[in-house]
């Protein structure tokens, strides 16, 4: 298996020269657009993996599946759907203009900003510091890493530079759908977004939603089988920004990008993938980590469909 990953590495390297690495946030833009890595763990426990795979970076929006799976522990399926829906906008993940009528909870997804602030707000804490801890906690045991924590250099250039997210989050309190202090809940979603990760971490974590909620090795149970399809389902249609249904063409699994450059692949009852490359497209996008998984899915018949 290393030997398929060093050879389709080495053929999806050229396409991280034509990707940009995120400039919106200043420490993002510091990221090496060149690099790549990846690391698959299988629901049986096999680990394989190539090129920078160790290399550490932010969780940014792959956080959004995790934040989706807590609020869905904390309140159930049918208090999450009221308050944040499944379809796809067609939109840009930061869009404001998400749609062409007043915003309502069915016009948002957990897969894009507006949505994932929601989430926010849905965790259970006396205060959002508490709230992102217990969030934080489930990303630990899910990449079964106590180690990770938060990048406060990327925590400080979210925050002071997100002006965006802040208009978002002020124009879901003017109609009604979120609760709390904009600024406390702002807080959770940019530390979140900057929990420090590597491909490991993300294979885990696919590799639990890829185990119907259950740990690779272990086979300990975290959240039951029925949030893990829920999930699922969410990183299928919304989880590549607005290229979504091209990836679900091209690649055909579940799937999450951040414009760190992180992917996490999910492939029903075979395994989760790890993704590092952070030259992303138009669309926010790894561009590199998009080929690797195109060609890993024709070579291994990943593909849902």
């Amino acid at each position: 298996m290393e030997e398929l990953l060093e050879r389709l590495l080495a053929e999806c390297r050229p396409y991280a020269e034509q990707g940009q690495v995120a400039q919106y946030i200043p420490e993002l833009a510091k990221g090496d657009p060149l690099s790549l890595g990846i690391y698959m763990i299988g629901c049986d426990g096999k680990h394989s993996w190539a090129g920078d795979c160790r290399k550490p970076f932010t969780i940014q929006s792959v956080v959004k599946p995790v934040l989706l799976l807590q609020a869905l522990l904390d309140n159930g399926v049918e208090a999450v759907q009221s308050r944040v829906g499944v379809e796809a906008t067609g939109k840009p993940f930061d869009a404001i203009n998400a749609v062409d009528q007043p915003l309502s909870s069915g016009n948002l997804n957990p897969m894009v900003n507006m949505g994932a602030i929601v989430m926010c707000s849905l965790i259970h804490g006396d205060s959002y510091g508490e709230r992102f801890e217990r969030l934080l906690a489930l990303t630990r045991r899910l990449a079964g890493n106590e180690e990770i924590g938060v990048d406060e250099d990327v925590y400080r250039s979210e925050k002071s530079h997100g002006s965006k997210n802040r208009a978002l989050a002020y124009l879901l309190k003017s109609y009604g759908l979120l609760e709390g202090g904009v600024e406390e809940v702002l807080d959770c979603y940019f530390r979140a977004c900057s929990i420090r990760v590597d491909c490991r971490d993300l294979a885990n974590i696919g590799a639990a939603l890829s185990n119907r909620g259950r740990l690779p090795v272990s086979n300990q149970r975290v959240f039951p089988s029925h949030l893990a399809r829920y999930v699922n389902a969410v990183l299928m249609t919304c989880g590549m920004y607005n290229g979504s249904g091209e990836f679900a063409v091209r690649v055909g699994i579940p799937a999450k990008s951040g414009v760190a450059g992180g992917i996490m692949g999910v492939v029903p009852t075979r395994m989760g993938i790890g993704i590092y490359a952070p030259a992303l497209d138009g669309k926010g996008n790894s561009l590199a980590g998009i080929q690797l998984l195109e060609r890993l899915s024709r070579e291994l018949y990943l593909s849902i469909f």
